[in-house]
């Protein structure tokens, strides 16, 4: 005889009971998978850098006082062909800054995160160029990924404000002083903690028009899940122009575990949970060929991080700890 269907109410109960089992599954996975703090070794050959001379010198660390105004960290991988436009840009401006204001003092690091192509070599006559006070070259020794890249670079800086700044120069380096009218604005900063986010949000509409209907529909999904599972507050969670003071930036970095994409949504997430004030400010953005972003792969990776970012804190596997680099 022929198994009847189960009726409609008995047939929800088992999709509802299969659903929570599931659910409980993938929370029992991130919790067992979860490393339980964040990788902050560095290798010793990471705890030096090369001087505009040829001489090694040990890096500074965040832990010290600030003696500089300004650190701009830049993360690079194979950006050999990318990276002298957006040096070029924003040196421009630093230097023109400075000779406004010589209060005004910076520092570039740009952190090669295992590279195969020039991209130290091409960083390095920057370095020769102004001097290994204004730029450095953080060469890491194995590929960590942008978050890892950017972590060894922010404990490395001597900046009382700290920037995020990607590679490409997709974003005008003049904004910068958008961003620090977000932090102003964010003040009396709490334990001299605030972050200030650039923004892509208000040109959605333009990228739309210009996207396939396929990666429209992995943005929103993407957009959704950051919204649904860690940050509510922020619209553009992975716009690499970000803005942090000395105390956010040490304080967020040395408890993020995640190393790639979906980085920057942890480090909102753990921001959020500290009360640290964040401001969102509309910046000048433009694509620029040469992404490493592989779509379809990328986003499904950094979907898995968004439900691991949640599940691994609800759970205790993560803690809101801050730890020292060594």
């Amino acid at each position: 005889a022929m198994a009847l269907p189960l009726p409609l109410p008995e047939a929800a109960a088992v999709l509802a009971a299969l659903a929570a089992l599931l659910l409980v599954l993938i929370c029992m996975i991130a919790h067992v998978t979860a490393r339980k703090m964040p990788t902050l070794h560095r290798h010793e050959k990471e705890k030096f850098f090369v001087n505009a001379e040829g001489r090694k010198e040990s890096v500074p660390s965040i832990h010290d006082p600030p003696t500089r105004e300004l650190s701009v960290v830049v993360p690079s991988y194979n950006e050999e062909e990318r990276l002298p436009l957006m040096m070029d840009e924003a040196l421009d401006y630093l230097e023109k800054r400075q000779k406004r204001d010589p209060s005004f003092t910076y520092e570039v690091i740009v952190v090669d995160d295992g590279s195969k192509d020039q991209t130290t070599k091409v960083a390095m006559k920057y370095c020769k160029k102004y001097g290994s006070d204004k730029v450095r070259v953080l060469s890491l020794v194995k590929n960590r990924g942008k978050g890892g890249a950017v972590r060894m670079g922010v404990f490395s800086s001597r900046g009382r404000k700290i920037l995020m700044a990607d590679a490409d120069g997709a974003t005008k380096f003049a904004d910068i002083e958008k961003v620090e009218e977000g932090l102003k604005n964010l003040q009396p900063w709490p334990t001299q903690m605030a972050i200030s986010c650039g923004s892509r949000a208000h040109l959605e509409k333009d990228s739309i028009a210009k996207r396939s209907y396929f990666r429209t529909l992995l943005m929103y999904g993407f957009h959704f899940l950051v919204w649904f599972l860690c940050v509510k507050e922020i619209r553009d969670t992975q716009c690499g122009f970000k803005l942090l003071t000395r105390g956010a930036a040490l304080r967020t970095f040395s408890t993020l575990h995640i190393e790639r994409w979906a980085f920057d949504v942890e480090l909102l997430y753990i921001a959020q949970h500290l009360r640290i004030p964040i401001a969102e400010v509309a910046v000048n953005w433009t694509e620029i060929e040469g992404s490493k972003l592989v779509p379809f792969w990328s986003w499904l990776q950094m979907g898995r991080d968004l439900l691991f970012i949640r599940l691994r804190y609800m759970t205790g596997a993560w803690q809101l700890e801050t730890r020292k680099c060594n």
